[in-house]
């Protein structure tokens, strides 16, 4: 799946999921170091406790972060409100 960020660095999120797992992530802009580091965690984790961990994370006092736009997106793919 694609997911189109908002308010972050990164321009887009790039994962699958396979059942109830996250198998890949790959942010597309942002700080390569941080959003690679997010994306390894992640990867093998439950999609609901990845949203659990992510959800709400600022970046700057921007209202949303790297990590949050990546929970949204998880909500999106299993069909939760945003």
């Amino acid at each position: 799946m694609i997911y189109k960020t908002k308010g972050v660095c990164s321009k887009e999120i790039h994962f699958e999921i396979e059942g109830d797992t996250i198998k890949s992530v790959k942010f597309i802009g942002g700080c390569s170091g941080n959003t690679q580091g997010v994306s390894r965690l992640v990867e093998g984790m439950k999609v609901q406790e990845a949203i659990d961990r992510l959800s709400g994370i600022d970046c700057n006092g921007k209202g949303t972060s790297c990590p949050d736009q990546l929970s949204k997106a998880l909500k999106q793919a299993i069909g939760q409100a945003v």
